[in-house]
């Protein structure tokens, strides 16, 4: 990807320097002038922008490359165990120990004088939240797309984010030397997936393991990278065998320039010459109104291969791979595997990754859940440590200055969730003692507390995996545990609008409290269902001023608990028209339980609905089972939007309600013979059917003694 042509594209994305011309010369130049950043420079020099995309698809090593590139850092270290080092921005350890981005991440470079603000923010669905803070404060941002997962559905989600911040962007295709990629979909997928007026500015030579430079159609140049690290460019003439291509996609840049463009537009009708100039002014004028995306591509460059010595000389430096985790009788059990040299018992050996060193004292050998002591391993030898900090995956070696890692372990997202919580509320301490070694031992199994509904919540791999959990815990901690779906958060919405006109008195010797409220509580349009309004409409004196807080206050506090089925109240608007007041007896706690009274009155009066959360669901299978797929989304009430397909693989885009997803992970592995995946985000909140909301309101209703139960009918029977 060359910085030259974006440099004059946009002002606003003259922070990609990735690879400029006798880059190494500049290094120490723009190194030094870091001392200067805290100068006072005009707002013209200064640039903040953000890195976004779906989830792996390489956003911290962009990041990364660009500081390198620029001088910022002086080596740069890959995200997911490559080199055990981690990725300079990511800085937590739990981001280091999972290869993920969990926290947006800010970060300052130097380019021809010009100070650049870097945000790198996460890919996962999870930490959305943190992507829409990056954007709210960005000038631009670089939309990056993988060469072969391309449009994606977390890719879609920060699309929408800029578009709702009004962010300029580029796209950003990357990994173009991986095996299945192909550009020129990800380019389709843009355009009919995004509705992007996107169009190609670089070409790749070659793809896949061919992958040798790019072609770029402004300048009808062709660039090589060379040296270690891609660090060095080569200019050169575009390759015969990609002369009619390129004039092809130049050709049908302008094309997509003209449609948005007047300048460029004019010219092409006229058929006049267009200049370089002419083409990067364009891209610049349309990028930053956000009606063309410029598409940019960069191959990944691989970290260099070290051979290791797996010969029982002993001359050569130890390298060992921690695998597995296991709390044992006396602490922490490492299980490691010895891929170089020697360790003998009393040595020292370093955590490439936290450069921290640990004394061996002992050294075990297994056979099931016996132990044997010996004095030394060797390569090749499978062993164990006890009392090692450490995750999954680390590398050890005994020379700290060995700077090399062994290729970490893959772990997969769990795919199921479950409430769980002690039986008995004694046994809490070893509950907390349980989750912590298991989520500890096993990277794939997940703990948190939802704050939404009140409940704690286990992910796994699948059901069995989270039953065996909740056995250990009872087996081996004495702690039994109920296990059951996860709750999901419903809300309650008018159908219609409500008239209101509540009087709250109350005398009972001295001060009372006197409190009138008039108005409409009505619903809000579908794309605002989730919000809550409050307008105030009064006109003269009725209300004073003074009271109006209290009367938003009370309307709030009553939206946190509904009387249809005790789910929190959204996508309404309060709208207080009128009341009324005394001169000695009125107050902001009359008001506010004014207010509330009125809420109150909208429930008995009013016609309600429930609202359930509906998930972008996006299931991938082979060809032969895509009739099976769909037919099951049906089942759950799901609503397939879409679907694609590539060699011999099918994608199938719906919108499902969360509450029928439960169980889906156990099904559709049975269903495609283990070999479905699925993932899926959050999409909006609608109306549920009659049925789900009938099932709610008697459940709730049941539950706050309104209605007998179940249970007690059938024992009197």
């Amino acid at each position: 990807m060359t910085i030259t042509s974006i440099v004059k594209i946009s002002q606003h994305m003259q922070a990609i320097p990735l690879l400029l011309k006798n880059i190494t010369k500049h290094n120490v130049k723009y190194m030094s002038s870091y001392a200067k950043y805290a100068e006072h420079k005009g707002i013209n020099r200064i640039r903040n922008i953000g890195i976004s995309a779906h989830i792996d698809s390489g956003k911290t090593t962009l990041t990364e490359r660009i500081l390198y590139y620029t001088g910022r850092i002086e080596a740069m270290h890959e995200v997911k165990g490559k080199d055990n080092v981690g990725a300079t921005m990511d800085s937590m350890e739990l981001e280091r120990q999972r290869g993920i981005t969990i926290q947006s991440a800010a970060t300052y470079t130097i380019w021809k004088d010009y100070n650049i603000n870097i945000i790198d923010t996460p890919g996962h669905v999870d930490f959305t939240v943190e992507v829409e803070r990056a954007l709210r404060v960005l000038d631009g941002a670089i939309l990056v797309l993988c060469a072969v997962g391309g449009v994606q559905s977390q890719s879609l989600t920060v699309n929408r984010q800029m578009k709702r911040y009004n962010v300029p962007c580029l796209a950003f295709i990357n990994k173009l030397d991986r095996m299945g990629a192909n550009p020129n979909r990800v380019l389709s997928h843009m355009r009919s997936k995004m509705n992007h007026n996107a169009a190609f500015i670089q070409l790749p030579i070659g793809l896949e393991g061919n992958c040798k430079g790019i072609v770029d159609l402004i300048t009808r140049k062709s660039i090589y990278f060379d040296g270690n690290f891609g660090e060095e460019l080569r200019y050169d003439d575009v390759p015969p065998e990609m002369r009619t291509e390129s004039e092809e996609k130049r050709h049908e840049l302008i094309e997509h320039l003209s449609n948005c463009d007047d300048v460029i537009g004019e010219l092409y009708l006229e058929e006049k010459s267009i200049s370089e100039d002419d083409i990067k002014a364009a891209i610049r004028r349309t990028c930053l109104k956000r009606t063309f995306t410029p598409v940019l591509r960069r191959r990944d460059r691989n970290p260099k291969k070290v051979p290791l010595d797996p010969s029982r000389s002993g001359d050569k430096s130890f390298v060992a791979l921690a695998f597995k985790l296991e709390a044992g009788r006396f602490g922490q059990l490492t299980y490691m595997r010895c891929y170089q040299g020697m360790l003998q018992k009393g040595e020292n050996i370093y955590n490439v990754r936290t450069q921290r060193k640990v004394r061996i004292a002992r050294l075990v050998r297994l056979h099931a859940n016996n132990m044997e002591d010996v004095n030394e391993v060797y390569a090749g030898d499978i062993f164990a440590l006890f009392g090692v900090d450490c995750a999954s995956g680390d590398t050890f070696v005994t020379d700290p200055k060995l700077d090399l890692s062994l290729e970490s372990i893959f772990v997969p997202n769990p795919v199921v969730s479950m409430s769980i919580n002690p039986a008995n509320t004694k046994d809490r301490d070893n509950f907390s003692k349980a989750i912590a070694r298991f989520t500890k031992e096993d990277p794939t199994f997940h703990f948190f507390f939802d704050n939404d509904n009140k409940e704690t919540i286990v992910s796994g791999m699948g059901e069995l995996h989270l039953e065996i959990y909740a056995q250990r815990m009872e087996r081996e901690y004495g702690c039994p545990v109920l296990l059951g779906k996860p709750k999901v958060a419903f809300r309650e919405t008018l159908v219609s609008p409500c008239e209101f006109d509540y009087l709250h008195k109350k005398q009972s010797g001295g001060q009372g409290q006197y409190g009138r409220v008039t108005g409409i509580l009505e619903p809000l349009p579908p794309h605002k269902n989730t919000l809550l309004e409050f307008v105030d409409e009064t006109v003269g004196t009725n209300i004073p001023k003074q009271f109006i807080p209290g009367i938003r206050k009370g309307y709030m506090a009553m939206a946190e608990k509904g009387l249809l089925a005790g789910q929190k109240l959204s996508g309404l608007r309060f709208r207080l028209q009128d009341g009324a007041h005394h001169i000695v007896d009125s107050s902001e706690l009359a008001f506010f339980l004014a207010a509330q009274g009125a809420i109150k009155q909208v429930f008995e009066n009013g016609i309600w609905q429930m609202l359930e959360p509906i998930m972008a669901v996006e299931v991938t299978a082979p060809d032969e089972f895509q009739g099976a797929v769909i037919t099951q989304l049906n089942k759950r009430h799901g609503i397939v939007t879409g679907t694609d397909g590539t060699e011999g693989w099918c994608t199938i885009y719906a919108e499902v309600p969360l509450n029928e997803m439960f169980g889906y992970a156990g099904e559709l592995r049975s269903s495609t013979q283990g070999k479905g995946e699925f993932s899926m985000e959050y999409s909006r909140y609608s109306p549920c059917l009659p049925e789900v909301q009938d099932t709610l309101v008697q459940e709730y209703q049941r539950s706050m003694g309104l209605l007998p139960d179940k249970d007690k009918k059938k024992r009197k029977n």
